[in-house]
């Protein structure tokens, strides 16, 4: 696929280069991943929102929905398999599944998507019976891309007041059995105190699950403290499961989220009940490749897909890049706020309301605001957009000045 000029810069300041670009600029998220990759390139730095990538995005896309119709097309030919039938091991030896530090090109991208079609199951075969897959509808094929492209006084759990209701609640007979624990929460984005939690439901024999919700860097508050980042290195690796969900801050469509249990096994022997209808145990194949016995529901898409794509094409030190930019970004808004004369860190209970109907009347920004027990309405902020940049964050705050002036 023919790639246009780049539009990212060099990471660093390299001799004969333009210094870095500044953390806060839409091209910067995917600096450091170039940094390992040789410079610019046909990778998904080069896709929107990099400066002048409307030509390589809409190539690519084409590509994309020319791999799709074909697969279409195919699906309804019926001289073509249903299935083009190799076991697990042979495609995990000829095929290099993993995820790599390192983003890989557009080209490779294109070739995964085709490798994964040329094995999955044609659900849309003519031949092809299921109570679930009832053929491939046009309209509702583009309905189902059309609605995918379109979507302490912080909340601390107290661990000296987790304990003491053990207490109460053993003395009273009751059997405590989980602790739900949450890193980055919705509203503040705070960090329950994972160490000393998991201290606690070891002492008592209690199982701790951590849910990593909108791990958000938001202005409520600063950047996570030493200890808050201690906690969220240290304390998920005690915890007996997490829930991970990278449609959030790292920019998934949805819906894409990951239940991880300590114990391997653990899932298999509570919830699988050997369903002859729906998991045969004479399959020509190693049945451990069989996981739909795991969960709690059989059906269900295969939202990983959509992770392992983009961690492909962004590599580790891509999604790094992302998140560190967004955490910069939430400490360039709330500098700017604290420093601002008329701004608070939570306005009066009227005025949030107000000015989020008055964006959304103009159209020219959107945020959130959340009212929480005695706290008033205040606006919300999360940064997860990879395209945002400090002009972004101060074009909002001055929207936010322009539309409240008369209140």
């Amino acid at each position: 696929m023919a790639s246009p000029g780049s539009g990212f810069w060099p990471f660093g300041a390299e001799e004969g280069s333009a210094a870095a670009e500044s953390p806060g600029t839409a091209r910067a998220w995917c600096q450091v991943a170039q940094k390992f990759t040789g410079g610019i390139g046909n990778k998904l730095c080069d896709l929107l929102p990099a400066c002048n990538g409307e030509i390589t995005t809409m190539s690519f896309l084409q590509d994309v929905v020319d791999i799709l119709l074909q697969y279409v097309v195919k699906s309804f030919d019926r001289s073509t398999k249903v299935i083009d039938f190799h076991y697990p091991n042979e495609l995990l030896q000829e095929y290099n599944w993993e995820l790599a530090d390192q983003p890989q090109t557009l080209e490779e991208i294109l070739l995964n998507c085709r490798t994964t079609l040329k094995y999955a199951i044609k659900t849309g075969h003519p031949r092809y019976f299921n109570q679930l897959s009832t053929g491939l509808d046009m309209v509702g094929l583009a309905a189902d891309w059309l609605t995918s492209a379109a979507n302490t006084n912080i909340g601390k759990m107290i661990p000296s007041d987790l304990e003491r209701r053990i207490l109460e609640a053993k003395q009273k007979g009751f059997v405590p059995f989980l602790v739900s624990a949450t890193a980055g929460t919705t509203v503040y984005g705070a960090f329950d105190p994972l160490i000393a939690i998991a201290d606690i439901c070891k002492k008592y024999k209690i199982w701790m699950h951590v849910d990593f919700k909108a791990i958000t860097p938001c202005p409520v508050t600063t950047l996570p403290d030493k200890q808050s980042l201690s906690s969220f290195h240290v304390g998920p690796f005690r915890a007996n499961s997490v829930t991970w969900n990278p449609h959030k801050m790292m920019g998934v469509p949805l819906q894409c989220s990951a239940l991880l249990v300590r114990e391997e096994g653990l899932m298999q022997s509570c919830n699988q009940m050997h369903a002859s209808y729906l998991f045969q145990q004479d399959k020509h194949y190693d049945l451990s490749y069989d996981t739909g016995d795991k969960a709690l529901q059989c059906g269900r898409h295969v939202d990983v897909f959509k992770l392992w794509l983009m961690w492909r094409a962004k590599g580790t030190t891509g999604f790094e890049a992302q998140i560190d930019k967004c955490l910069e970004l939430a400490e360039y808004l709330y500098n700017k706020i604290k420093n601002r004369e008329g701004y608070e860190m939570v306005f009066d209970g009227k005025v949030a309301p107000v000015i989020k109907a008055r964006m959304m009347e103009y159209g020219t920004t959107m945020v959130s605001y959340q009212p929480l027990g005695d706290k008033v309405n205040f606006f919300r902020m999360v940064i997860s957009n990879p395209a945002a940049t400090h002009q972004d964050i101060d074009f909002l705050i001055d929207e936010i000045e322009r539309l409240g002036q008369d209140l």
